[in-house]
This record gives structure tokens, sequence and C-alpha cells, in this order.
């Protein structure tokens, strides 16, 4: 049975599933408050929590709410994220004030990591990760995803790392942190709301069909009873349908980076905007991408938890 971090509040679903040693699937929160505009993000929040119980595992949202870091969210505490005009974003190095003042706070990726691993929780579902922007050589805007992934043990299902980003910096730092980066299905590396970045993944597993989950859990199991901490990057790249192609995508990456220049958006406030800035610029296309491709790695990411909990 695991046993959370005391400063934790587990729902009751969540405490259920650990108690009976089922599969859990961590979600982040910045994609509710930030990443989405209300109700789609709501919307999506909850299909995505119902795909993953539907794969056979306990969906655990995470974020801090009245300052207590909380895994699993119910619908009235999702709606909030979703509509409450002062939700924090918040990464690891905010959680301390947020959980001292006793605000509201939307995890990240780094952030949802650190709390996952509290928990106990080994399989985190995400859109796309963080990494290395644009400028980073004189910026040094680096996203504390890459940090924390060469440190916490949690594998985290993603789109690739967000096409708004120096991907193959990103993948660098990935290599020198350690992190394995596993395509699935595929040997190319996904750029979020493209199958192609025009990088290579530097290992690759069978789709999920054809027994990708237990590899994955397999090498997650072998990951860590080696001792060697750090999280596992699995790259799942959005179904073919319903992507953007690298080429047209970038010519909408390539203006909303213009008008953010132009406005002088720094630090973390960027890649909200520029997200937002896209599916204006896509009429909407990007947004539909965004939440496709993240069903997808909830579908992912529950197997893979089953998986992992059935080998141990």
């Amino acid at each position: 049975m695991t046993t959370p971090h005391p400063m934790l509040r587990l729902s009751d679903e969540v405490a259920t599933a650990f108690a009976e040693g089922r599969p859990v699937v961590a979600l982040e929160s910045t994609i509710i408050s930030h990443g989405m505009p209300y109700p789609d993000n709501v919307e999506m929040a909850r299909e995505v929590e119902q795909i993953i119980r539907d794969g056979g595992a306990t969906p655990a949202t995470i974020a801090v709410l009245d300052g207590v870091p909380s895994i699993g969210l119910s619908d009235e505490q999702l709606e909030v994220l979703g509509s409450h005009p002062d939700v924090i974003k918040v990464s690891v190095r905010d959680l301390p004030s947020v959980i001292a003042e006793g605000a509201h706070g939307a995890t990240t990726v780094a952030s949802t990591m650190r709390l996952a691993a509290l928990a106990g929780i080994r399989v985190f579902v995400t859109g796309g990760l963080g990494g290395v922007h644009q400028g980073a050589e004189s910026s040094m805007d680096i996203s504390a995803d890459l940090h924390e992934l060469g440190q916490t043990d949690v594998a985290v299902v993603c789109a690739g790392v967000k096409s708004i980003l120096d991907i193959g910096r990103t993948l660098e730092v990935l290599e020198t942190l350690g992190v394995p980066v596993i395509g699935v299905g595929s040997r190319e590396f996904p750029a979020f709301y493209s199958r192609s970045s025009g990088f290579e993944a530097p290992m690759e597993v069978p789709g999920i069909d054809d027994g990708g989950a237990e590899r994955l859990a397999a090498t997650m199991r072998a990951k860590w009873d080696l001792g060697l901490a750090g999280g596992i990057v699995i790259a799942n790249p959005v179904p073919a349908e319903e992507e953007i192609p690298q080429e047209e995508m970038q010519t909408f990456i390539d203006r909303a980076l213009a008008d953010c220049a132009d406005l002088g958006i720094t630090g973390k406030d960027i890649t909200p905007y520029l997200l937002g800035r896209i599916v204006e610029i896509t009429d909407g296309r990007s947004l539909a991408t965004n939440i496709a491709l993240v069903r997808h790695n909830a579908r992912l990411g529950a197997a893979v938890a089953r998986a992992y909990v059935s080998g141990r």
C-alpha cells in the first residue's frame, strides 16, 4: 500500500485506489487553468479523467486548493480551477508560498511530478512538456520541467515538448540529465501539434496495441530498480488524423512568437500567451488538436499504469 506524504490531501477515489493496490494516473492542472479557455478546459478535464477510468486506472488531477496540495479533485474543484480568476500557475519554486498563503494553485508539469512522487504515483499524463525556449542562449529561459525530469521518479506521457520551444536543445538537455526519451510507435520525436519535429527519439517501443505499454512499464521498473533517479519521457505522437503538419504549424508559431516579442512578454507568462495566441491564429484548430492529443495520452497512460502495477 502506498503511504503518501502527510501534507497531501487525497480524494476518496484516489485513497481507495491506493488502499486496494490499483493503478493511479496523475494529471496536471495548469492545462485547465492556463492552457485552454473556459468551459472547454473543464469539459476536457472531466473527459480525460473518464478515459483513464475506462482504461482501468484511477485519475488523480493535482492542484493546490486553499493552500492544500490535493491529489484527485471533485467536479466542483475542477470547475474552480477552470473558472476562478485568481488561480496561480505554480511550478516547484512557487509551492511553498502558495501553500503558506492558503491560495489556489494550478500545477505545472514540474510541480505535478513532485507532488505525484510524494503521493507514490509513478505515471503522469500531460499534453506537452516544457523545455528550452527559443533564444535561451541569451535569456536562459529553460523550463523547470527538465530539472524535475532529471531527479523525480515519474514517467511522463506526453506528445513531445511544446512546439513553440527549441526542440533540439531540449533533447540535448534531457540527454545530459540522463532522462530516457522513448517514442511510441515511431522513432520520430513528436512536436505537440505535429507528429514530426525533424528530430529523432533516442529509443522506441511499439504502439499500445503491440505491447508498448508493457515494454514501457518494464523500462520504468528497470530504471528505478537500478537506482537510477529521475523521470522518463514517453513521447506519444498525436493521431495522424488530428495533427497539424509541422511546416504549416511553424508559420503559426513564428507569427505568435513575433507577437509575443512585440508585447515584451517574458518568463512564465510566455507559454500561456503563445498557446492562446495560436488558438486565435488557427481559428481554434490548435485547441482541437490539443484536446485530441491529451485524450490519446490518457489512453496510453492508463495502460502503462496498469502494466506497471501488474508487474510489481
